[in-house]
């Protein structure tokens, strides 16, 4: 009896362990889905005027932050791995999301300065990267490996129904259109001033607020067993430097994860591309209102909510390399479809005046990025878990952040360079297609099981 009641506590504390770590990307999901795209995003056109000029501002302050996580993403992981903490680091990086995001109120429409905007978006996007390299380093020790799958995509659809709710409440209650109206018909809860935009500014502090409730859970319930302490923090420091390089060494030894962090490392490149500029697209190109690019991004999240799910299933099922395959086709048609959208055409092909086909279409776009990115965040992540070596999984996940930012300067500031020489915005979302493309050729050089066991060292 005692032997059934200790398994039986066993299972719950495990299964409290997963609900802790899906309360992660609960929390933090609304900064991509209410800032990097749908709400703050469009509104920073309305800030400058112009969509053109809103989509390169956007991505060189994306792209700077992008650069500062590609510098320093691997040291921290490998600094973590040396120490055996990953909590504290998980706090530390979780009050640069607080301050970044609510630091965005002060984008006040009757004097403003971009750059301190920018970095304050920038302080929060940097928060969340660095946070889940240390969150997302836990997932092998939630279950056996065949379960990872499922894990990760439950997670990543939970986050996802989040940042659902959270996008819902700000368009009822905060996000005001051009007549200063939410979608509800009403003003700005909490008497905020639609002359002002106070009701689309107040997103920033409500990303930041629900992040900070939503966190409780996963630091009550997520106790794992730490790492064997091999070093205090001043000695990882020192440390660090001689770990990375001999990591970096031992690569090439390893061909599929080596071949995995290339591809990642351009796809989801693309993906943060489309995710960053989907909105402003929408506003710049078809001209809608943050109301309308919300309802657009429901759409976008209720797919990516029940695909990720799906996803995660799938991943069980058949492994996580055959759904990033499906996924990455279907990103590159969505690309390409939102390319040949505008007012007057949808396939470059010319519509009526007055027509709702170009903004019909545009929602199948947000549709399968929505569905095609949730399902390739999750199996990419169980992915990673098949390629790491299981001594250095934070180190790991340290260059999977790298992989994902190395080049994350290079889509939102290549976007912002064409969309500067051409003029045009559906112009600035070709370089998008190109990575998409690279990231599926280079797929094919990665192992589904990743490398064989003897290929790592003893720790």
């Amino acid at each position: 009896m005692a032997e059934i009641e200790d398994r039986a506590a066993g299972d719950k504390a495990a299964r409290r362990r997963i609900w802790g770590w899906w309360f992660y990307d609960w929390a933090s999901q609304p900064y991509a889905t209410l800032l990097l795209t749908f709400i703050f995003a469009p509104y920073v056109k309305d800030l400058l005027g112009d969509g053109s000029a809103a989509q390169a501002a956007w991505g060189y302050g994306v792209g700077a932050a992008g650069l500062i996580v590609a510098l320093l993403a691997p040291c921290l992981g490998a600094v973590a791995d040396l120490n055996g903490h990953r909590m504290p680091w998980i706090a530390l990086f979780s009050v640069f999301y607080v301050l970044g995001a609510a630091g965005l109120w002060f984008a006040d429409p009757t004097g403003f300065s971009l750059p301190l905007i920018l970095c304050f978006f920038g302080l929060g996007l940097v928060g969340m990267e660095f946070s889940a390299i240390f969150v997302n380093a836990m997932l092998p020790d939630l279950g056996p490996r065949d379960e990872l799958g499922r894990i990760s995509g439950s997670g990543w659809a939970f986050g996802y129904v989040g940042g659902l709710i959270a996008l819902v409440l700000t368009l009822a209650f905060f996000a005001e259109n051009e007549a200063g109206r939410t979608l509800l018909g009403r003003a700005p809860a909490f008497g905020l001033d639609p002359e002002t935009r106070e009701g689309t500014r107040f997103v920033g502090p409500f990303v930041a607020i629900w992040y900070a409730v939503s966190m409780l859970p996963f630091f009550l319930w997520v106790r794992l067993p730490q790492s064997p302490r091999r070093a205090t923090l001043r000695q990882a420091l020192g440390q660090v430097g001689p770990e990375l390089s001999a990591t970096l060494r031992r690569l090439p030894k390893t061909p599929s994860l080596s071949a995995y962090l290339l591809s990642s490392m351009v796809y989801r490149d693309a993906l943060n591309g489309m995710y960053v500029f989907g909105g402003i697209y929408a506003a710049g190109v078809l001209g809608w209102s943050v109301v309308d690019v919300g309802l657009f991004g429901i759409l976008a999240v209720v797919t990516a909510a029940l695909v990720a799910w799906l996803g995660g299933k799938a991943d069980r099922r058949f492994g996580p390399k055959p759904v990033i395959l499906v996924c990455l086709v279907a990103l590159i048609a969505a690309a390409v479809l939102a390319i040949s959208i505008s007012r007057t055409t949808v396939l470059w092909l010319p519509v009526a005046p007055g027509s709702t086909l170009p903004d019909l279409a545009y929602y199948l776009v947000g549709a399968v990025i929505g569905a095609a990115g949730g399902a390739l965040q999750s199996a990419s992540r169980t992915m990673m878990v098949r390629q790491a070596n299981p001594a250095r999984m934070t180190e790991s996940f340290g260059l999977y952040a790298l992989s994902g930012k190395a080049t994350a300067f290079l889509a939102p500031m290549s976007i912002g360079l064409v969309t500067d020489l051409t003029g045009s915005q559906p112009a600035g979302i070709i370089p998008l297609v190109v990575l998409f493309l690279l990231g599926l050729g280079l797929l094919g050089f990665v192992r589904a099981e990743g490398e064989r066991a003897d290929r790592w060292p003893t720790p």
